[in-house]
Parts: structure tokens; C-alpha cells; sequence
């Protein structure tokens, strides 16, 4: 069985975690909308359609065809990902990628992954992709952030597809701890914040709401040499 394969079969068995989240993470919305709930399986079947897309399709195209309007990327500096991708020519071998890792919020609005990629010339690296739900009635995930770097050593490969969900809040909202409010969930419950440096360096932190507290589930630092 292919990797590919192999993590599309445990993207499906992902499918009973994402009942197992609390009845408070499945309520619904109004009449018209999307069911709110954590589905991490529906992320990594994005994130596996993505990749497969890009080895299909073109790497440049598959990257705008799954990016969100405001989706950014850095280029080493945050850029406005689709006008940035307009100009780009799909390169002859598409960068190949795995997930390894998927955080979601408790109303399943905003998800994170993490895994690994392999370029055609022996290179590898890691990947973070940051993805939010659309309102549309089929409750899709387009990526709005997208960033990585180059590892020394490629990254393992866990035996299976890790997955976490944060807590529900008791109130409508998680509680902050930060005097300003990065990106979040629509319930507050999955964070994140970025910044970039002159020189291209970077920080990214994922915030995940965990025994009542939003407790760094992920960090991220790119040097100035980083893409």
C-alpha cells in the first residue's frame, strides 16, 4: 500500500474521532447553515486532496484551486497567496507532502496540520497548513496560511495520523490570555499568530484551548534563510 493510500484509509477511520467529540462540539446552527463540530477527518482529506492535486495538477495550481481569498504565504515575506500564485509556473515535479498531525477547534471552524515534504532533488522538510471552514452548506476547508522549512533529517513519520481537539468553552467563547487576539475560531478555542521579520525570519504559534487554559500546541521558527 502506498503512503498515500494508506493515509487515506486512516483518514476514513478518523471519521469515528470526530463523533466522539462532546455533544456541545455538535450542536447546530441556524436553520440554512453547516453543522458546527470538529471533523479532523474532513482536514486531512483536504489536506491529502490537496496533495494529491498537486501532483495531478500542477503545484502552483493546486495550491491557488485550495487557498482561501486571504489565504498568505511567505515568499520569504507574507504575501497575499493567490496573487502571488498568478504569476507562478507550475515547476516540472510538484513537491510531494504527507500529514502527519491535525489540531481543531472544538467547533470545527478552524484546523492546523502539520507533516512532511519531499522535493524531486533529495530535499525534505516539514509543513504547518493552517485551514478554515467555509460557509458554504457542504462545510469544505480552503488553507489560509501555509509556511515550512528544510530539515536536516526528514521528518518520521508517526505509525498513525495523530489528531486533537480542544475543548468546548462553557461560554461562547474561550477565555483570552494574550493582551491581543490573534487569528482564531469562530469559538475561540484554536488560535494562532504569526510574524515576520525584515530579513525573512519568522514565528508562528498555534493555541489550543486544553483543561480550560489555551495552552502552545505548536510553534514554528524560520530563520532569514527560510522559504
Amino acid at each position: 500500500m502506498t503512503r498515500i493510500a494508506a493515509l487515506l484509509t486512516a483518514a476514513v477511520t478518523m471519521a469515528a474521532l470526530a463523533c466522539s467529540v462532546s455533544a456541545d462540539a455538535q450542536r447546530r446552527g441556524r436553520p440554512g447553515e453547516i453543522p458546527l463540530g470538529a471533523n479532523p477527518s474532513a482536514v486531512i482529506a483536504a489536506e491529502l486532496a490537496f496533495a494529491r492535486a498537486a501532483q495531478e495538477k500542477g503545484q502552483w495550481t493546486a495550491f491557488a484551486e485550495y487557498a482561501a481569498d486571504d489565504a498568505v504565504m511567505f515568499v520569504p515575506q507574507a504575501v497575499k497567496a493567490k496573487d502571488w500564485l498568478k504569476k507562478q509556473k507550475n515547476p516540472p515535479k510538484a513537491v510531494a507532502w504527507q500529514p502527519h498531525h491535525v489540531w481543531s477547534s472544538c467547533d470545527g471552524t478552524l484546523a492546523v496540520t502539520k507533516g512532511a515534504w519531499q522535493q524531486a532533488d533529495g530535499t525534505s522538510g516539514y509543513f504547518t497548513t493552517i485551514w478554515q471552514r467555509q460557509k458554504k452548506r457542504d462545510g469544505s476547508y480552503k488553507w489560509v496560511l501555509d509556511q515550512g522549512d528544510t530539515l536536516a533529517q526528514p521528518l518520521e513519520a508517526p505509525e498513525f495520523l495523530q489528531a486533537e481537539v480542544a475543548d468546548c468553552p462553557r461560554g461562547r467563547r474561550a477565555p483570552l490570555n494574550a493582551v491581543t487576539e490573534p487569528k482564531s475560531s469562530n469559538d475561540g478555542t484554536l488560535r494562532y499568530d504569526w510574524n515576520v521579520a525584515e530579513n525573512g525570519a519568522r514565528h508562528l504559534e498555534v493555541r489550543m484551548l486544553v483543561d480550560g487554559e489555551m495552552k502552545t500546541v505548536l510553534t514554528s521558527d524560520v530563520d532569514a534563510a527560510g522559504q
